[in-house]
This record gives C-alpha cells, sequence and structure tokens, in this order.
C-alpha cells in the first residue's frame, strides 16, 4: 500500500490542492488559521520519513489550496460599483468578450477601467439596446448606469451567475462610442478570434454559418431559440461546446503538417504548442478548452523534456489551474460537464468497449456508442441538478453524428489556415463544410423533435430509474439469469 501511495505521488498531491481549492467553496478560512498548520505540516515533511512525508506534504497543499481558494473567493467577492447602484456617470470600458443578442436588448462583459473619473478595475455585464452592439476588444467611452443583477425568474439566477464570474452589477449603456482597441496578450486574442469568426464560415449563412462558429468558438448566439432547444433535447449540445477533441485536433494538424513539410518532430512539438495557445486565446476562457489545453501544452512539454505523461495528473493540473483563478469555477454547469465527461472515458469507456465486442458492431462504432453512453450516464446527474432536463436519446444522436464532426473541425481549421492566402479556396472549403453542418442540424432536429428525447419532470424520471433498477436487478439475478 505505501509503495503504491509513493508511485502515485505526482497524483495525490495534485488532487490534494484541487480538493483545497474547491473546499473554499464550502468555508472560507482566514490567511492566519490557514497560515499556521500549513507553516507547521510542511516544516514537519522536511524531517520525516518518505511515506509519512508524503502524507504531511499532501495536508500542506491541501490547506494551502483552500487557503488560496478563500483569498480568490475574497479577492472576486470585492465590488466598488455596487455601492453605486442606482447611479449614472461617463465610465471607461474595455469589451472583453463576444456580445449576445436577446429578445430585447444586447449584453456583453466587460471590464470598468474608470467611473465617474476614478481608477478601478472591476468586470461587468453591459446591458445595451437593440442595434449596433461593440467588438470584443473595444474600449468604449459610454454613458452608462448601475443596476444590480436580477435574481431568480423562470429558473434562471442572473445575480448569482453572475456573482460567480465576479460580476456584481449591470451597466445599463446610454452612449457609447469606440475610443480604442485593447492591447497586449487581450488584443492577440481579439485579432485571433476576428480571423477565426470570418474565415471558418466564410460566404455561409443561417444555421449553417451558425453552428460551424459553435463547433469552433463555442459561440451559439447565432442559432434559433427552437435549433439551439433540439440540439439540447438530441444530448448534441456539447458538440457547440469547445472540447478537448477541438484542441487534440489542433494540436494534430500542427504535428501532421510538420511531417508533410519534413520538419523535425521538436518543430512540430513546437508548433503544436503555439497552436493551442493560440487557439485558446481566440475561444477564451472556457472550461473545457482551459483543461484540454493545459493537458495539451503539458503533453507536449512532457514530449520535448522526454518525461512520461500521466492523463490523471493532466487533468488535476487543468482542475488546478481553473480553480486557482476562480473557485467559483467549481459550481459552473461547463466545468462539471466536462471533468465528468473526461472521468468518464477514464473510468467507463474501456469497460463498455469491452461490453460491445460480441455485438455486430465495427470497432469505430463501439467507440462511439461507448463514449456517447458512458459520458451520458456520467453528465446525466448534472444535467438533471443543473437545467432539469435528462437527455434519453444521446447514444443514438452522436452515432449519427459522429461520421461528420471530425471532417467538421479539420475543413473549418483548413479554412481558417488557408484564408490569409485564398479567400476562395477558404470559401470552397468553408461551403463543403456547410453540407456537415447542414447534416448535424437535420440530426439534431430529427432526434431532438422526438417526443422521447428528453425528460423533463420529476415523475418521469422517477419512473425512468424505477424501470432501470428492475431490469437490473433481473440481469444480475442468479437465479432469473438461469431462467
Amino acid at each position: 500500500m505505501n509503495e503504491r501511495l509513493l508511485r502515485h505521488a505526482s497524483q495525490l498531491l495534485a488532487g490534494s490542492l484541487c480538493l483545497g481549492l474547491a473546499a473554499a467553496n464550502l468555508v472560507r478560512v482566514p490567511t492566519a488559521l490557514a497560515f499556521i498548520p500549513a507553516a507547521l505540516l510542511g516544516a514537519a515533511s522536511l524531517v520525516s520519513r518518505e511515506q509519512r512525508r508524503l502524507v504531511l506534504l499532501v495536508c500542506t497543499l491541501a490547506v494551502a489550496g483552500w487557503w488560496w481558494g478563500s483569498e480568490r473567493l475574497d479577492a472576486l467577492d470585492r465590488s466598488p460599483l455596487a455601492a453605486r447602484v442606482d447611479t449614472a456617470a461617463r465610465a471607461r470600458l474595455t469589451v472583453t468578450g463576444p456580445a449576445r443578442r436577446g429578445k430585447y436588448d444586447v449584453r456583453a462583459p466587460a471590464v470598468v477601467t474608470r467611473f465617474a473619473g476614478r481608477r478601478l478595475r472591476e468586470p461587468v455585464q453591459l446591458k445595451l439596446p437593440l442595434g449596433r452592439a461593440p467588438p470584443q476588444g473595444a474600449i468604449l467611452d459610454a454613458l452608462v448606469r448601475v443596476t444590480a443583477p436580477r435574481g431568480p425568474k423562470n429558473g434562471f439566477d442572473e445575480r448569482t451567475w453572475l456573482r460567480r464570474h465576479g460580476m456584481h452589477v449591470v451597466l445599463l449603456v446610454d452612449r457609447w462610442r469606440i475610443v480604442a482597441r485593447r492591447g497586449g496578450l487581450g488584443g492577440v486574442a481579439d485579432a485571433l478570434r476576428r480571423q477565426l469568426q470570418s474565415s471558418v464560415a466564410l460566404g455561409l449563412t443561417g444555421s449553417r454559418a451558425a453552428v460551424l462558429e459553435g463547433v469552433v468558438l463555442g459561440e451559439d448566439s447565432g442559432l434559433s431559440d427552437e435549433v439551439r432547444r433540439r440540439f439540447r433535447a438530441s444530448g448534441l449540445y456539447h458538440l457547440l461546446a469547445v472540447s478537448g477533441q477541438n484542441v487534440a485536433l489542433v494540436a494534430g494538424s500542427a504535428l501532421l503538417l510538420a511531417w508533410l513539410l519534413g520538419v523535425p518532430r521538436v518543430f512540430g512539438q513546437l508548433g503544436a504548442l503555439a497552436a493551442i495557445c493560440g487557439y485558446v486565446l481566440a475561444v477564451g476562457a472556457q472550461p473545457s478548452v482551459i483543461r484540454a489545453g493545459v493537458a495539451g501544452v503539458l503533453g507536449s512539454l512532457a514530449w520535448l523534456t522526454a518525461r512520461a505523461a500521466d492523463r490523471w495528473h493532466l487533468l488535476l493540473l487543468g482542475g488546478i489551474v481553473l480553480l486557482a483563478w476562480n473557485p467559483y469555477t467549481l459550481l459552473d454547469a461547463g466545468f462539471q460537464f466536462s471533468f465528468a465527461a473526461v472521468l468518464a472515458i477514464f473510468l467507463l469507456v474501456p469497460r463498455f468497449v469491452g461490453f460491445l465486442e460480441g455485438y455486430p458492431l465495427g470497432r469505430s462504432l463501439r467507440l462511439v456508442v461507448a463514449i456517447s453512453a458512458a459520458c451520458g450516464l456520467a453528465t446525466a446527474p448534472i444535467a438533471w441538478l443543473q437545467f432539469h432536463s435528462v437527455q434519453l436519446l444521446t447514444v443514438p444522436a452522436n452515432a449519427l453524428a459522429a461520421p461528420v464532426v471530425a471532417p467538421l473541425l479539420g475543413l473549418a481549421l483548413g479554412a481558417a489556415a488557408i484564408a490569409p492566402f485564398s479567400s476562395s479556396a477558404a470559401a470552397a472549403l468553408a461551403w463543403l463544410n456547410g453540407w456537415c453542418a447542414a447534416y448535424l442540424v437535420a440530426v439534431a432536429q430529427l432526434v431532438g423533435g422526438l417526443p422521447i428525447a428528453q425528460i423533463r419532470s420529476t415523475r418521469a424520471l422517477l419512473l425512468l430509474l424505477a424501470g432501470v433498477l428492475l431490469a437490473a436487478a433481473y440481469a444480475c439475478h442468479p437465479r432469473w439469469r438461469q431462467s
């Protein structure tokens, strides 16, 4: 047992830090109370035997993570503008994300750098009238009024959702004008996103363009409410959120290009590193892409330094990065779906593939069915708790959609890569890719439109669980199996 603990020391240390960061969401610890036990445990680990040292280091990192998580939550909860609710003033704002159009207004995330002549830095939500929307990265001079976010309404609590992203007020924008664009790393991210957005669906309109932008950039605002509901009901909505598959394809494309050009593998890995970092910057800080980006970067670095990369360690390090920046991310649906799906792939997919080997299914189809079933099973409780719905047809829907997902991603990235050199070639690839997008929409419409596609009532869920338990009991009981 001791040898096994030592063999998985890096996983235990990373896991304890992750657990400490997450614990801050339950109870916040003051700095003084956390510093003393962490210092004592750290000092004791220096003079202890190997196994005891590991246990003490695990406890030290858990306490340190708990302290850091508490500090970050306190920082996220501070809001100078909360005391200025119902006041109006001129403000300087930097738009930090894409604008989303609703029925009655346009909303966009931003950072206030000056309010009523006072310098500050606070993330906010902008609410603008329907019409022209400021682009991501624009620096605005605007006349705004500070308002409090709405509370729970129609199943959505705007106040809680914004607070978990460090936002405590909504600014109603009356008049605004662009005075500059942000520079630095943010400016690079804005330029990369504009390049991807303008090239992946070049020449396309409607749902085809919206699906391509959703799959590549995780942006579904261009889809109609009906199509978005069908994607949710069919269990295909995860395709509209950037995932590890996207990051893996970006890295693989860079390595393939290096191989085709005859470039040494080390330069290919460096190219993959740059491609991953660029893609993560363009897409933005979505939990799934940050997790996959951390894993991809560390995997490339492990190859460059001739070190073995442990998948569990990479997963935990992704969690540490996300929780260290914002411990509230633990409560985010995207974080929960992403990590639950990866855990299901690690733990359940090999068993499901083994179970399906006796059935007349091809190898690739067995893998698709196993991944869809495992991820659907792992994420079903989260879907119920977060959205009060469970998708029942996610396995056949994903099996139908699987043939076009990889080609769609590949064609979209190819169009983005060649657009700076030939817009006509990029448009041709986008036109071809539009048929893949149309097929995805057709699958979502077909499966999501069926009456049994999803469960949204507690009674139906209880009946389903009762049926599953009875079937499992029948299958597992030895006497019933023999009969």
